[in-house]
Parts: structure tokens; sequence; C-alpha cells
């Protein structure tokens, strides 16, 4: 441990993270372990020297596999499919998939067949999603039974909250996402974005305000320059990733 008064670096606390993500996987009896920084990425998470933590800290069921080398891997995997419609911890035993409350979307993500190839006989996985949009994950599992309903609810907060600090340190470390502070939009700009995320077109969002053509444009142009994005659809994603739209 540092000396008192002593700053860490934040490449520092990402490798003490790191070692806390393993060591966590080897009390709970799921030491095997997959990491992503963006499942929308084909990069894996990487240390300091550049080397994928998947090789350095981590150690997953199947050595032969190198899922952090196959680009095609978060199209095929149960696993990060289920992260994209669930941002709480769920878990994988017996053939079946939980969370914390009932979960229709993870329940059917469920495949059973590909955990049985993957050699997955226990697993519990934590979301992170973070500003921006981008979703990370961190998968605990095991090639062997465990009691893991017992095990997920003594621990998935805890697993939670270090996959959180985990992933959102990785982003700050590699400067990915947004930087800086959140950007204001105008009540204006947010009404023009919620009609165009509506379908409406530049001409009915001018008749539904009742403000000009050219008004509307000005609106969304300035959204976008805000918001970092080129076009009104990203400026619709990026404002509805950031909580202006809704999706009623």
């Amino acid at each position: 441990m540092p000396g008192h008064g002593v700053s860490l670096s934040i490449e520092d606390r990402l490798d003490i993270l790191a070692r806390q993500v393993a060591e966590k996987g080897e009390e709970i009896g799921l030491p095997y372990i997959a990491v992503s920084a963006d499942i929308s990425s084909t990069d894996p998470m990487r240390d300091r020297e550049g080397e994928p933590f998947a090789e350095t800290v981590f150690k997953w069921l199947d050595p032969s596999l190198e899922y952090w080398k196959d680009r095609m891997f978060a199209l095929r995997s149960t696993l990060v499919h289920a992260t994209r419609t669930c941002a709480e911890p769920f878990y994988y035993a017996e053939g079946e998939v939980g969370s914390w409350r009932p979960n229709a979307a993870v329940a059917a993500s469920n495949d059973p067949e590909e955990y049985l190839k993957a050699h997955i006989q226990a697993a519990i996985v934590a979301p992170a999603y973070l500003p921006g949009g981008a979703i990370g994950a961190v998968a605990w599992a095991s090639d062997q039974p465990q009691e893991t309903r017992a095990i997920f609810e003594r621990h998935a907060e805890s697993l939670h909250a270090l996959a959180l600090k985990f992933i959102a340190t990785y982003h700050d470390a590699r400067s990915l996402g947004p930087q800086g502070p959140a950007v204001y939009l105008t009540r204006r700009e947010i009404q023009c974005l919620k009609w165009a995320s509506a379908g409406k077109t530049d001409a009915e969002i001018a008749t539904i305000m009742h403000i000009s053509v050219p008004t509307v444009r000005f609106h969304i142009t300035n959204s976008a320059t805000k918001l970092g994005v080129a076009g009104k659809a990203r400026a619709i994603q990026r404002a509805s990733t950031l909580g202006y739209i809704g999706h009623d």
C-alpha cells in the first residue's frame, strides 16, 4: 500500500482493480474471467504495456479460445448478447439465467448449448453501462458446478460495483467515451430533437412548434455541434443516451 499522501496514477489504480477482479473470482469459486470495456469494439482491454489483460492477469476456461482475438465473438456470445438488454448483474446456473428480479429479456437470450460448448457450468456477469452509450462487462465463470444462486445473492452487488469501477477507470485511462462535463441543450433544441426522433420532418416540426423551417434546422444543427456529432440521426442518438430524449 502507498504511504500517507502518496497518490496513485490512473494506471496504478487500473492494475489494482484488475487484480481485485481476478482475486474476487478466486474467492467466490468463479476464477475464469472475461472482460470488455466496450462490447461494440473488437479491441481488448490492455494494460499499460499494451498487453491484453486476458493474457497477463485473467484466464479463461479454454486457453485456446482467445476470445479477445475473435472479432465475431461479441456477435455470437450469449453472455455478451444478454448485456445489451440488462444493466444489472445476472447469473447462469444449471441451464438457467437469472437476476435479482424476473427478467424476460435475459431469460430469452439464454442458450444452454452455447454455455456447454464453452465449458461454462456457472457464471456471473456484471454489465457496466457508461455515459455516451458504451456497454462494458466483466464475466466470472467456472467449468465446475457451483452454488451460483447463493454466490450471486451474497456477492452480486460488490461484483457489480467492482466491474463498474474497473471499466470506468479503464475508459478514463484510455480517454474513451465523452470527456469533460455534460453539455446543456436548450428547451427548443430538445423539443426539435424529440419531434425529429418521433419521425417528424423539419417542415412538420416547424408547424407543430410554430417556428420557421430554417429555425428548426438551426436548433438541430446547433444541438449536434454541442453534442460533438454530425447529422440529425447522430444528434438524436447522443441526446437519447444522455437522457434528453425519452423512449416513450
